[in-house]
């Protein structure tokens, strides 16, 4: 995991960036289990929280943070990318706002093409964010930007609900126990237009969300890893109920990967493999709760 905090202009945004950078940032360690060692949080002033920030976030950081993922990451492990602060567009290119030197869109496809065989999940919440998406889609990414255009340089609140979702239960709509990037992404993106509405405003930033699944592969990706959710499931001590916890995600893997096969499959035999996995799942889970509720 990978969030960075770019250039905030004074100190009201500076505290601002880095409650909404430390709220992901705990949430990934304590409801993910992600290890300390595999979050780099990178600042504009690593001072404000020596606790959390890693370093400067200078181009030269970030592209080094890149460069350490990619050599530790192993293949097929979610890479999780957050960016919050200001971006800008010249006309033609998008970039987010840096101490220093900026990185373009164009600079950070670059610095996606060593992650070829990670699932991506890249999130940009600045302004003129939108012009991100073109360049850095691809095969195994999920590209999230809080403007449709880089022509919307507004001040987004999109970020503000973006690590909201992941702090309780309220943006997982199915109910598994965890929030994946495309329920964060539609949680964000409802209370972005409520808050203006509620206002009497134009809505003046329009979220976007490309996997090249239709919000499939997103629906895949969690602050959770899976060797997180494998070392928390070891340590149930009743062996009846981790053994039906351990089927009970295997199921929920399961249904996600079918998603994703959803477009090249026939339509019949697609709902009769859904209904069935639904169907043990429901077993399973109404399995745990009884055995939870006996204990």
């Amino acid at each position: 995991m990978l969030v960075v905090t770019g250039v905030a202009g004074d100190d009201e945004h500076a505290e601002r960036f880095h409650k909404w950078a430390s709220t992901i940032v705990d949430a990934a360690k304590k409801r993910g289990g992600v290890p300390e060692a595999n979050v780099t949080y990178l600042a504009e002033k690593p001072d404000q929280d020596p606790t959390r920030i890693r370093g400067r976030s200078t181009k030269e950081s970030v592209e080094k943070a890149f460069a350490d993922i990619a050599a530790r990451a192993r293949p097929n492990d979610e890479v999780f990318v957050l960016l919050i602060g200001h971006g800008s567009f010249d006309g033609r290119v998008s970039a987010f706002n840096l101490p220093g030197p900026d990185l373009t869109a164009t600079d950070y496809a670059a610095l996606l093409a060593k992650l070829q065989t990670q699932r991506v999940a890249f999130v940009n919440t600045a302004s003129a964010s939108g012009g991100f998406l073109a360049a850095l889609t691809g095969p195994g990414r999920t590209i999230v930007t809080a403007t449709k255009t880089g022509g919307e340089r507004n001040e987004t609140r999109f970020p503000s609900y973006f690590v909201e979702a992941f702090e309780d239960n309220a943006a997982d709509s199915d109910r598994n126990g965890r929030v994946s990037v495309f329920e964060a992404f539609e949680y964000a993106r409802t209370k972005v237009a409520k808050s203006y509405e509620q206002q009497g405003l134009i809505l003046t930033e329009h979220a976007a969300l490309d996997d090249g699944n239709q919000g499939k592969l997103a629906a895949t990706l969690f602050l959770e890893s899976d060797r997180s959710r494998a070392a928390a499931a070891a340590t149930i001590a009743d062996p009846a109920l981790r053994a039906l916890i351990e089927q009970q995600r295997a199921l929920e893997d399961q249904i996600g990967q079918l998603k994703l096969r959803q477009t090249g499959m026939d339509a019949t035999q697609y709902e009769q493999q859904m209904e069935k996995l639904l169907v043990d799942l429901a077993v399973k889970t109404r399995a745990i709760r009884e055995l939870e509720g006996k204990k």
